[in-house]
């Protein structure tokens, strides 16, 4: 599908698969089309041309599957003078979905003892887990999320991250976009990479991480000495970058030997020798060439 906007491209014939009953992590520089693919996925804008389906069915007829998909796009917004539990009734209610539910959605999330607190009082990670329990009130097969562990602190990240692992583990499909690429590499099974509205890569994080090489780190112990440590290991075939006093060299764990044999021939003292393994946040900035990371 394709989405324009006056002269800018937002999504570029995007064309990708979402697994079911995985954890799809969605990711890209700034600008690079998520959130109006996220729209066009919930039927909130139409795409200037093509089509997508969504639980089998067509995009052009959101209201066939949109009963069976839950979504938290942004900062989940809630009455904060009402508990926890009284607001999931209010949405149950405004929604015509039954209320049974949500006493086992609040042990779902690990609200349960604090169903009863206005939530003002709830922290941004228990906000967080309400308004993925709103989320889950139509028991929907899809989760559609944005940004679910924006501003929370590593405790409410690995939270999030056994909660989204539980709904999966019992069937449900998860989407969710994020920014927090260490994140991206617990919690994902599966990866899609967009760039100015195309795709860029698509497939599991394993896949990805697997198409860049570790990387030796050299760091001698005079700066001086980095242009002779570079011409070593490029006179045995190796390529290399500068990262400030340390030299990078594109090779496997083999090497490491023989370049400190020879840095010491050469009266070269390395203080630093070891193997940098790739992370999805690595080649991420590789793939997309986004050194800010995505957004």
């Amino acid at each position: 599908m394709t989405k324009v906007y006056g002269d800018i491209r937002a999504v570029d014939d995007l064309r990708f698969s979402v697994p079911k009953g995985k954890i799809t992590g969605f990711v890209g520089p700034n600008g690079a089309g998520k959130t109006t693919t996220i729209r066009l996925l919930l039927g909130l804008a139409r795409p200037t041309s093509g089509d997508a389906t969504v639980l089998g069915s067509s995009i052009a007829r959101p209201y066939a599957y949109l009963h069976r998909v839950g979504a938290l796009i942004e900062a989940p917004a809630f009455y904060p003078t009402l508990s926890g539990r009284r607001n999931l009734e209010v949405l149950a209610t405004l929604g015509g979905l039954p209320h049974e539910r949500i006493d086992d959605l609040l042990e779902l999330v690990d609200l349960a003892t604090r169903a009863a607190d206005k939530v003002h009082e709830y922290s941004l990670g228990m906000k967080q887990r309400l308004g993925i329990a709103a989320a889950l009130l139509p028991d929907p097969d899809l989760l559609v999320l944005d940004e679910p562990t924006n501003g929370l602190d590593p405790a409410g990240i690995v939270e999030i991250r056994g909660l989204l692992r539980r709904l999966t583990d019992d069937g449900k499909t998860v989407f969710t976009s994020s920014h927090l690429l260490a994140e991206m590499q617990q919690s994902a099974d599966w990866l899609i990479v967009i760039k100015s509205g195309r795709i860029l890569f698509e497939g599991s994080v394993a896949e990805l991480i697997g198409q860049d090489q570790a990387m030796l780190v050299a760091r001698p112990e005079r700066v001086a000495d980095l242009s002779k440590l570079a011409k070593i290991a490029r006179a045995a075939g190796h390529d290399t970058q500068r990262s400030g006093s340390r030299l990078l060299v594109r090779s496997s764990s083999r090497f490491a030997a023989e370049l400190n044999r020879t840095a010491a021939e050469q009266g070269i003292t390395l203080v630093e020798l070891h193997m940098s393994q790739p992370t999805l946040e690595s080649t991420f900035i590789e793939l997309t060439g986004d050194d800010a990371g995505p957004s």
